[in-house]
Formats: structure tokens, C-alpha cells, sequence
């Protein structure tokens, strides 16, 4: 490796970054296929790697980054590119299954709801049947 720290620390990232690319392709992968339990960013591992990654970024200046070798920089930034676009493609698509899974919970238990409500008629004693109880009480987050 090269004799400088910081060149190094630039070395790390973009290994650490391509092996967490590889992770989030994957997971970007799986959730096309409609298989979100094979993501691999729910791994241990995975974890402890992004932990990594954000404390060896933490320690790298923009100064020690500029000052890198050409060759070495422009892979960084490459790398850096591509990992921020696959986070934004995962971040999307994990908020595309969250809404399509919440809005299917509330459409359950809304139809619940429907089908447990007493039948209302048209007698004096109506109003005693009171609000059902519902199928399932959330605050706007399933």
C-alpha cells in the first residue's frame, strides 16, 4: 500500500464500499424478485461493515481526499458515485414495499372492520350498538 495514512484510508473505503455495493445489489436484486428475506443489509456482517465504512469516512478530510493520487482518487470518487446511487435505488424501492405492505394491512383490517360491524336497523335501540371494535389500532405507522 501507499506509504501515506491517508491514502490508505481512501484504500479501505473503496474496498469497504464495494463490498457494501455488492450487498446492496443484492438486496436491490431480491426485492425486484419480490423476495425481501434473501436482502443481505439485514446480515450481521453487512452491519458491521456499514458501521465500519461510516467511521473510516468520518476520519477522511476533504483535503487528505483532493490530495490523494489521481489514479486513487478517481476510483474513490467512482466508487463513492455509485454506492450513493445504489443507496438512493435501495432507499426508494425499500419505501415502495413498506407503503404497498402498509396499505395492504389497513385494506385487511379495514375489510375486518367492515364485515365485524354489527348491521344497523332501523329500530328505536339503533343507537345502542355503539362504534365496533376494530381490527387493529395504529397511529399512521403499521
Amino acid at each position: 500500500m501507499n506509504a501515506n495514512p491517508n491514502n490508505e484510508r481512501i484504500e479501505r473505503l473503496v474496498k469497504l464500499a464495494e463490498r457494501l455495493i455488492e450487498a446492496i445489489e443484492g438486496d436491490i436484486a431480491a426485492l425486484k424478485d419480490g423476495k425481501p428475506q434473501a436482502m443481505r443489509t439485514t446480515d450481521p456482517e453487512v452491519q458491521k461493515l456499514s458501521a465500519l465504512y461510516g467511521r473510516e469516512a468520518q476520519g477522511l478530510s476533504a483535503d487528505a481526499a483532493k490530495a490523494a493520487p489521481a489514479p486513487l482518487r478517481q476510483r474513490f470518487v467512482e466508487t463513492t458515485k455509485k454506492f450513493r446511487e445504489l443507496l438512493t435505488l435501495h432507499a426508494r424501492m425499500l419505501t415502495r414495499v413498506r407503503n404497498a405492505s402498509e396499505g395492504m394491512i389497513r385494506a385487511i383490517s379495514a375489510e375486518v372492520d367492515r364485515r365485524a360491524a354489527p348491521t344497523r336497523t332501523y329500530n328505536p335501540r339503533a343507537a345502542a350498538y355503539g362504534k365496533p371494535a376494530q381490527a387493529m389500532v395504529f397511529n399512521r405507522v403499521v
